[in-house]
């Protein structure tokens, strides 16, 4: 099999990209952790490996290709299907390829819509994203007095990313503040009136923020049965609708 897209790879790359390829009709791929630094080609090195696996007879539609951002997944995504159709007996394998390449977020809410109704979610709800949240939690913050206090209360940015941290985290609001925003640390009380509102107001309205789409479907996969129904779904070809 012609290996001439792999030429321009640099040892490590090309290492990564063809890690247990060979095997992979005899067992499941091994797994494999890379790092590397800015600069050193890891999105290349991705789409090859990505392509690579397509090439060598992996189903795209059982490929999970997930990055941080919108722009990033589809530049990823057509580097992948521009490799793979450099071989030209593989093209056909590619042509509804990659449907799981997207974000974490957004790959995350393609699942909770379709198994809301199965962790407690209405599947209809809505996503705000980072400049939404801050706006609901200033709402909020304004609601509550917050905005008009002698000395100045965090504003709504700030508020956001200490909210965040506790929830990514899973770490009580004191060892946030005392570890990364100390100078909030006389608003403790005041914050965690905040954020239980603030949690209030998006189950009211059926929101869901960046930090939820990612913690939900975490709660969905740790459920086991839940988890294995998704899978079998998932190889019987029935995806979630929502993209």
């Amino acid at each position: 099999m012609s290996v001439a897209y792999l030429e321009k790879l640099n040892r490590g790359q090309r290492r990564a990209v063809e890690h247990s390829v060979s095997e992979m009709h005899e067992a499941p791929s091994a797994p494999l952790l890379v790092i590397a630094g800015a600069g050193t080609g890891k999105t290349n090195t991705l789409a090859h490996r990505v392509a690579h696996l397509i090439v060598n007879g992996a189903d795209p539609r059982r490929i999970l290709l997930m990055t941080f951002s919108r722009r990033a997944a589809g530049e990823m995504t057509r580097r992948v299907e521009r490799i793979a159709r450099q071989v030209k007996d593989r093209a056909e394998a590619i042509a509804d390829a990659l449907i799981w390449a997207g974000t974490f977020h957004g790959i995350g809410a393609r699942f909770l819509r379709n198994y809301a109704d199965q962790i407690g979610l209405d599947p209809a709800f809505s996503i705000h994203d980072r400049e939404d949240s801050a706006d609901l939690m200033n709402l909020i913050r304004h609601e509550l007095g917050f905005s008009k206090t002698e000395s100045r209360f965090p504003a709504k940015g700030t508020c956001l990313a200490i909210y965040s941290r506790c929830v990514n985290a899973e770490l009580p609001i004191e060892d946030v503040l005392r570890m990364s925003f100390p100078w909030c640390s006389s608003w403790t009380a005041e914050l965690k009136q905040l954020f239980a509102s603030y949690v209030e107001a998006k189950q009211r309205q059926n929101v869901l923020d960046y930090d939820d789409l990612l913690l939900c479907w975490a709660q969905m996969v740790s459920d086991r049965a839940l988890a294995d129904r998704m899978l079998r779904n998932c190889s019987e070809g029935r995806l979630p609708e929502y993209r």
